[in-house]
């Protein structure tokens, strides 16, 4: 179910303002609005997470680079000691430094790069050359533009060397000459220092440059004292916002959010024990409350799947927790189509029951609701696989005679699509059975279940045109009839013809639309048979090599290893786009789910 919400306006002292704040996050049960925070202590908690972030990146990216360098970490004494802010400050300003000197480094290599064609000489002697009237100047000019003797007016030029295209030389020539350059020749600034000294430096730069990159490598191995902090640095971004939005009028203090109508005992109480104020009403019509999703215990992991796909549906629509993860799981395990897959991931997941075990109190809410979804899924994947005998897609031959595993494997496909078609139907005859259900009391109930009607006829249409059946029952005709009047006459009320006539004149496409909503979950067959062949090449390519049977063994391993591990990545891939396509397109729209909610999220600590 998804949880009713009321509106609350809390009013407090304004000087008890912090503490309220403080005791609102320990109930852990309102949505406060934090979206108009802006305050410079705000920016500050929002500044203190991204160094964090920034420093363990750099801390990771340091480690990397060092293996990648060959370069072994090297401890540094400063950063045994450190904690918290004093760390990542720390680790930044190492990184900075390092920064420096390769922006340092990389200017010394322009600069020997500049100057190594002209060899290791003396700026000195020529600055003492031009103290006697003798002025020297450096040029770099193009190979062709060179010759025998360069016009300079009584100077005298010295091919020093020719580099690529370019030759590069010296002209000496008396103070104030005009040096006549060659077409294409730039002259060279005369170096600050000897060439031998520059490249000293730049060796310096880079040895220091390692030393700082050792130092963040061995640093690295302390990373989880910056990422342990990462719910801390969220709780005080959360409370400085929350404190940025309190509102203050006069004496009184107050901050509005939302709450689940069944908190508002737990928050009177405080309220008593606190000396609040409260103001609770039910939500406008112009207001969007965020949605609580509540499902059944049994189905109540199916929160963490909706939290991880972002998704929620909005306050006044369905929850569709139990439809989904029932016909999720059918799609799960008929896109993957391996039970052998689905062995390797069900033995993952009681592994990761096992490795998950608390020494005492109970998983995180959000690991037992993954690992109770993946257990679901896998088992699910483990029974098609019994099912349809396909086991990394080789079959068990003392299996090939089961009645399912013989009419699922029909050679023609036709029972395999009347199996997919038959799973569509069933999926979306449940949304519009369900919404005439829920309007019992009105007479668009009666549109409802002529939209099951007309998905039912549809059905039985598609069956006719793949050739599964011969011919449309003749009944079908009657309910489609019946169907078409019910969906035309009850869709729109009398009284609403103004507003809303409109959409009696997209009927007509969107009845045709539902012949292509049951055609769509032919892809679970599609995708499924693909994944099973692919598996099926790769194995007749593995054990189809044409070499003795010694030399066979390791590329039949590596082809089999690679093959299935590129087919189970596909597998998972397909799922993300087709097994959550059909629950929320096309079973959503035809159960008026717009997945437009936003979740519901308390401000309480992390």
């Amino acid at each position: 179910m998804i949880v009713p919400m009321q509106h609350l306006t809390l009013l407090c002292m304004a000087g008890e303002g912090e503490r309220t704040i403080e005791r609102l996050r320990e109930l852990g049960c309102v949505q406060l609005d934090l979206s108009g925070a802006a305050s410079p202590e705000f920016a500050a908690a929002k500044s203190a997470l991204s160094d964090a972030e920034r420093a363990a990146y750099l801390l990771e990216k340091a480690a990397k680079d060092a293996r990648a360098a060959g370069l072994a970490p090297a401890a540094d004494a400063q950063f045994d000691s450190m904690k918290g802010d004093a760390f990542v400050e720390a680790v930044l300003a190492k990184g900075a430094e390092r920064d420096a000197i390769l922006a340092e480094a990389m200017e010394l290599r322009r600069t020997v790069q500049t100057y190594e064609p002209f060899g290791d000489f003396d700026p000195a002697l020529a600055a003492m050359l031009k103290k006697n009237g003798l002025d020297t100047t450096l040029v770099k000019a193009p190979q062709t533009a060179h010759s025998a003797s360069v016009p300079c007016h009584g100077g005298y030029a010295q091919r020093i060397s020719i580099v690529g295209k370019n030759v590069y030389y010296a002209v000496v020539a008396s103070v104030g000459v005009a040096v006549e350059l060659p077409q294409g020749g730039e002259i060279v600034p005369m170096p600050a220092e000897r060439l031998a000294e520059t490249k000293r430096r730049l060796a310096d730069a880079e040895r220091r440059a390692d030393a700082a990159l050792a130092a963040l490598a061995a640093a690295n191995a302390r990373v989880g004292v910056i990422s342990a902090r990462y719910p801390e640095l969220k709780d005080n971004i959360e409370f400085a916002a929350a404190e940025d939005v309190l509102g203050e009028q006069g004496a009184i203090a107050y901050i509005e959010g939302w709450m689940p109508a069944d908190s508002l005992p737990a928050l009177r109480a405080a309220a008593v024990s606190n000396g609040w104020g409260l103001s609770v009403r039910d939500p406008r019509k112009d207001e969007t409350p965020p949605t609580l999703i509540r499902p059944p215990k049994l189905f109540r992991p199916m929160v963490a799947l909706f939290e991880g796909l972002g998704i929620a549906p909005a306050y006044n629509e369905a929850d569709v927790s139990v439809p989904f993860l029932c016909y999720f799981s059918i799609f799960f395990a008929m896109l993957v189509g391996d039970g052998g897959y689905g062995a390797i991931m069900l033995a993952a997941t009681l592994w990761g029951w096992r490795k998950t075990r608390p020494a005492e109190g109970h998983r995180p809410r959000v690991v037992r609701s993954w690992l109770t979804l993946m257990t679901v899924f896998s088992t699910a994947t483990v029974l098609w696989g019994i099912l349809s005998n396909t086991w990394f897609g080789a079959a068990i031959p003392w299996c090939a005679n089961w009645a399912t595993v013989s009419w699922l494997g029909d050679p023609t496909y036709h029972n395999m699509m009347f199996l997919c078609f038959t799973i569509g139907a069933s999926h979306l005859m449940l949304a519009r059975i369900w919404n005439g259900v829920c309007r019992i009391n009105d007479t668009t109930c009666l549109a409802e279940f002529g939209w099951a009607g007309i998905l039912l006829f549809m059905y039985c249409t598609v069956n006719s045109i793949v050739g599964i059946w011969q011919g449309l029952p003749t009944a079908m005709l009657v309910v489609f009839g019946v169907s078409l009047v019910l969906v035309f006459g009850f869709t729109v009320k009398p009284s609403e013809l103004k507003t809303r006539g409109a959409e009696l004149g997209m009927l007509p496409l969107n009845v045709m639309s539902a012949l292509g909503d049951i055609i769509s979950y032919v892809r679970l067959f599609a995708v499924g048979l693909a994944s099973v062949k692919v598996a099926q090449n790769f194995n007749d390519m593995a054990t189809g090599l044409s070499l003795p049977i010694w030399a066979k063994i390791v590329p039949m391993i590596l082809i089999l290893a690679v093959g299935h591990l590129l087919n189970f990545a596909m597998a998972g891939l397909s799922i993300l786009v087709h097994a959550v396509r059909l629950n929320t397109l096309e079973f959503s729209n035809h159960k008026g789910v717009s997945w437009a909610g936003v979740a519901f999220k308390p401000f309480r600590k992390n």
